[in-house]
């Protein structure tokens, strides 16, 4: 074809979006399938795109089909699962025995189970089906799984993301698109409670991570883990050029970003809908929202963060991390 040359993956992904990115606007939606009905996210993303009339940055997906899953040894995840699986079904979702049967009735997918140690396993048959997949927070329970999660839909040609709704906060979006200049320093902060089966931040405090890593972008060096006056988590990162970003468990979400054209506050909670518009546009076209390279950054910085919590407040280098987690995949292979 004129010489050009894609690669597998991009051309693939190519393919998939062509098949979503230029349908007359009265094409029938894309069917959407929901793999895990442990979160309340489940319901609220459910309202917003199976809405009798939905906003048109919802227009084009609809949810028609859910397994339910859940975690045994996590009571957040078992305990919620009869509640949210009779929540959607009111909605009008069928609720499907099997994720293989799942993958045969619709054409997208959200992994939205609770639990991250078993996102890989959940996503190899959407993999295997070509679906585009949205995989909620946390990505995985761990650094190896985020690279064989992203290692294994490269290979397949499927295109993927992840991210915390944190992110399409505007004021947050306006500093990484250059409103107040050169970031210099940033400090995020959300709540950050602990699951014993995950990296510590991965589990809920992704929020506020998601939230730093909008504003700074990746390039950290280095994070240093210590705990505020009041006990509670801080996670100090150095980016080139002595730019500052923090991490500091919170109550809420919050936040505030300073630059060399000025300082704003950021970080706040928007809702779900500025995220599920995101997905719509992600299935739609097949392009993520969020590159691979930076989701990957931001889970390597929650690890270094675990790393120096264990050398007793160390400054760990995220290189070493990253690389300590790459060589774990290529033992597995």
């Amino acid at each position: 074809m004129g010489g050009l040359r894609f690669s597998l993956f991009a051309a693939t992904c190519l393919l998939a979006a062509s098949a979503f990115a230029a349908e007359p606007e009265n094409t029938k939606p894309l069917r959407a399938g929901i793999i895990g009905l442990d979160t309340s996210h489940v319901v609220a993303f459910t309202k917003t795109l199976n809405a009798e009339k939905p906003k048109p940055e919802a227009v084009g997906v609809r949810v028609v089909a859910a397994w339910s899953g859940g975690s045994a040894d996590i009571p957040s995840s078992i305990d919620r699962v009869p509640k949210f699986t009779e929540d959607v079904k009111k909605l009008g979702v069928e609720i499907v025995d099997t994720i293989d049967e799942l993958v045969q009735k619709v054409d997208v997918v959200f992994i939205e189970s609770l639990d991250g140690r078993v996102h890989l396993e959940q996503l190899r048959p959407v993999l295997k089906a070509k679906k585009p997949v949205y995989i909620d927070k946390p990505l995985a329970a761990n650094l190896t799984d985020v690279l064989r999660i992203f290692d294994e839909s490269k290979a397949a040609g499927v295109p993927i993301f992840s991210s915390s709704s944190l992110r399409f906060c505007k004021s947050t979006l306006a500093a990484r698109a250059g409103t107040l200049g050169k970031i210099t320093h940033c400090e995020a902060s959300s709540p950050a409670s602990l699951e014993s089966h995950h990296v510590d931040l991965y589990w809920y405090g992704i929020h506020g991570v998601e939230s730093l890593y909008t504003v700074m972008g990746t390039g950290c060096i280095s994070v240093q883990r210590g705990t505020t006056a009041d006990g509670k988590i801080e996670v100090t990162g150095e980016w080139p050029e002595v730019r500052i970003g923090i991490f500091r468990e919170g109550k809420g979400y919050s936040g505030h970003a300073k630059g060399d054209k000025g300082k704003s506050d950021i970080g706040t909670y928007e809702g779900y809908d500025p995220l599920v518009y995101e997905i719509v546009k992600f299935f739609k076209t097949g392009t993520p929202p969020v590159s691979a390279e930076e989701t990957i950054e931001i889970y390597t910085f929650m690890e270094a963060a675990d790393e120096s919590k264990r050398q007793k407040g160390a400054k760990v280098l995220l290189a070493d991390v990253l690389k300590k987690a790459r060589a774990e995949v290529e033992a597995k292979k």
